[in-house]
């Protein structure tokens, strides 16, 4: 698949890519992609906006040495890497012929580094994805499944959304399969450290669809025992 086919978020919403690459999208086709140009605008800007955020907020940041480049750090990190999912794409997501195999494909403990869109705080924790393949559809390459979970991780959106999409995208690029499944196990430091700051709570969610769908399927038990390991 080439690299704007896999989209299949609202664009410019917390969960979609930017609204700068949507329009370009737009105007020339779904696979464009942002010039290094382009980049550094965008974090020109936001450094500005940023350091209008820290002085709203009364910090005397341009007078502090340890902050007075602080606004464009932070730009940079979200543009290039704690929302790069928003300004680059993902790239091809190569597949190939099943050649008769019809059994569970399973990649566990994918670690998820991302951040939620209400409080812009880390989410940390582990995706689990398992799809079984028909004997004439297609597999997935080697580490495809890790690089769809941190493309989409790395946008800034809420959990359940995350999952929802992980498993579309899986779904959309494992031609006729028999069925996927996601579950997303992570900590929230809007938990953790504001609100109620609960330092061991965990958020689990998951989404299933095909044989995996049945509560009572023997896919779905499978699932669960190799999350396990004993499987």
């Amino acid at each position: 698949m080439e690299p704007g086919d896999l989209e299949i978020s609202t664009h410019g919403f917390a969960d979609g890519i930017s609204m700068q690459l949507a329009k370009k999208r737009a105007l020339h086709g779904p696979n464009e992609t942002l010039t290094k140009t382009e980049l550094n605008l965008i974090i020109d800007k936001a450094a500005i906006s940023f350091g209008e955020f820290l002085t709203a907020l009364g910090v005397d940041w341009q007078n502090d040495p340890n902050s007075k480049d602080t606004p464009r750090r932070v730009a940079k990190a979200y543009v290039l890497d704690l929302w790069k999912g928003r300004y680059k794409p993902m790239g091809p997501i190569t597949t190939f012929p099943a050649d008769n195999y019809d059994g569970i494909v399973f990649d566990g403990w994918i670690a998820l580094d991302s951040m939620c869109s209400h409080h812009h705080q880390a989410i940390r924790g582990y995706v689990h994805v398992a799809y079984i393949p028909s004997q004439h559809g297609r597999v997935l390459g080697l580490s495809k499944l890790n690089r769809i979970v941190e493309h989409f991780g790395r946008r800034g959106l809420i959990q359940e959304r995350l999952t929802a999409i992980i498993h579309n995208a899986v779904n959309q690029v494992c031609e006729r399969n028999q069925g996927v499944a996601v579950l997303v196990d992570a900590s929230h430091n809007c938990v953790s450290c504001r609100g109620v700051r609960h330092q061991k709570s965990r958020m689990k969610t998951q989404m299933f669809s095909g044989v995996f769908a049945d509560a009572n399927s023997p896919a779905k038990q499978e699932f669960y025992e190799l999350i396990r390991g004993i499987a």
